[in-house]
């Protein structure tokens, strides 16, 4: 069992990282070894102290560096679940589970809007992890909705076993199978009773499907923990940083404005120490 989960790997998750490891903490940093898309697409940076004018480009290579310096390493997996257990939290990593006494959220903030009836139908045919739950679908109908390109390897994957695929994708993506069809607009709304059977596109047409994965950067808080105890689209926490769940905390964009590295670099570093004094209780 870890001392503490990292979920994200933006300045706040960085901030924490840093903090953590100084003091000898068992840690597992999940999210990508390119650090944060958001910095490294920033044109220039102003008001990072002690950094005159600077590319986010340039900053997240510092970042990186510092982080490699200090033996740090990421783990390039996607939690998809995160589940209380009280003196521990469970964490779903592309169909692996680890456990933490602690963790920290520090995921951005969610850039799509949830489908509509996205949440009442999550786990009920509708999956954030192709390779978690594909196989209850070889043979069958499914659609796929994916926004991020890094996770093209996971349509593929659905193309290889399930009887019929329909895709859409925010980028060019050329299908693998002849059992695969494209879809001219993005799906808007997920339908069905106890369980998904019918996806609605933007245009209005209706589809039959026997379940639907949406392959997102990022998911929205409260589905990746239940439970979790939001203010808007953003994540409550206390002057700690500490959420509704004890042990369970949150730092950096997530958390709500104002959306700077300044902050969330702050907000990191303020959840790091009292991790440090929740671990020690």
């Amino acid at each position: 069992m870890y001392d503490v989960a990292i979920v994200g790997t933006g300045p706040a998750g960085l901030s924490a990282a840093l903090t953590l490891k100084l003091h000898n903490k068992d840690i597992i940093w999940f999210g990508s070894a390119e650090l944060s898309d958001k910095v490294g697409k920033s044109e220039k940076i102003a008001n990072y102290p002690g950094v005159p004018m600077v590319s986010g480009a340039d900053l997240n290579e510092a970042f990186r560096k510092q982080a490699e310096e200090m033996g740090l390493e990421m783990t390039d997996k996607r939690v998809t679940s995160i589940a209380d257990m009280g003196d521990r939290k469970m964490l779903l990593a592309d169909n692996e589970m680890f456990e933490a006494k602690t963790v920290l959220l520090s995921t951005g903030v969610a850039a799509a809007k949830g489908m509509e009836n996205e949440d009442r139908l999550l786990g009920r045919g509708v999956s954030y992890c192709a390779t978690c739950d594909g196989f209850l679908y070889k043979g069958k109908t499914v659609a796929v909705y994916c926004t991020d390109e890094r996770m093209a390897h996971d349509i593929k994957y659905l193309e290889e076993i399930c009887g019929k695929v329909y895709v859409y994708t925010s980028f060019a993506y050329d299908l693998t199978s002849e059992n695969s069809e494209k879809l001219a607009k993005p799906i808007k709304k997920l339908d069905g009773g106890l369980k998904c059977d019918t996806i609605e596109l933007l245009d209005g047409t209706q589809i039959s499907v026997d379940g639907v994965f949406i392959l997102r950067p990022s998911i929205a808080p409260n589905s990746l923990f239940p439970g979790l105890e939001l203010d808007g689209a953003h994540i409550k926490v206390d002057r700690n940083q500490e959420t509704n769940y004890k042990g369970c905390f949150a730092a950096g964009d997530c958390t709500g404005r104002p959306y700077q590295i300044t902050k969330a670099v702050g907000e990191g570093n303020i959840a790091a120490h009292a991790i440090l004094e929740r671990l020690s209780e």
